[in-house]
């Protein structure tokens, strides 16, 4: 279940600021596959965070229940300093996750190799994705926070990636971003629009696209 009430989040822009989310509310039980439209800058990433936790919102409430990814695509919270490995195990705590099972599924399906242990500062952007993705797939969520993964590593590993999370999916729930429309349509049981701060619910898939398209 999440559930968001009154709302709003803002960003400092320049000598003013930049209202992302205005007063938005929403309530969606277990189970619903949520897809997020909206032009660039429209705050789709910003919202998946806040599902998420790991941003708080300027004012308002958010409720949630059961275990949420991170933000699938969203690599940025790996500590540089540390190995991949580390912040695997660190990661397996917070999650109270088998720490010897996720390291051997993360090394099989991430494919770094030996770079798996060393710095994460030293991964380019691809490696650090990939490490999130196979991470988030050897942890078992009951929701699943998607921004844009379908698009990491090559075709070969979107291949994996994609037949991965069609496994997941069968059993979990999926809070999507995606530019593709096509996997809108796959995935979404009904669509949030996103647009100058406020969210529009579609539960007709079609007709939420015909919109945003427009």
């Amino acid at each position: 279940m999440i559930e968001f009430i009154n709302v709003s989040k803002s960003y400092r822009f320049g000598s003013g600021k930049k209202v992302v989310l205005d007063n938005i509310s929403f309530r969606f039980d277990k189970g619903v596959n949520i897809g997020i439209l909206g032009i660039n800058g429209a705050g789709k990433s910003t919202l998946l965070k806040l599902i998420a936790g790991s941003e708080a919102s300027d004012k308002g409430k958010i409720l949630r229940s059961g275990a949420f990814s991170w933000p699938l695509g969203f690599a940025a919270g790996f500590q540089g300093s540390l190995t991949g490995e580390e912040n695997l195990r660190f990661i397996c705590r917070i999650y109270a996750a088998n720490i010897r099972h996720t390291t051997k599924s993360v090394a099989d399906f991430s494919e770094l190799g030996k770079a798996l242990f060393e710095p994460v500062s030293t991964y380019s952007t691809g490696m650090r994705a990939r490490l999130a993705f196979a991470l988030s797939m050897a942890i078992d969520f009951d929701v699943y926070l998607v921004d844009e993964i379908m698009g990491v590593g090559d075709r070969i590993f979107q291949k994996k990636s994609r037949a991965a999370f069609v496994e997941r999916s069968k059993k979990s729930s999926i809070i999507m971003v995606s530019h593709d429309m096509g996997t809108i349509r796959e995935y979404s049981d009904v669509v949030l629009l996103l647009s100058d701060g406020h969210v529009h619910i579609y539960d007709d898939v079609e007709k939420a696209i015909a919109t945003y398209e427009k």
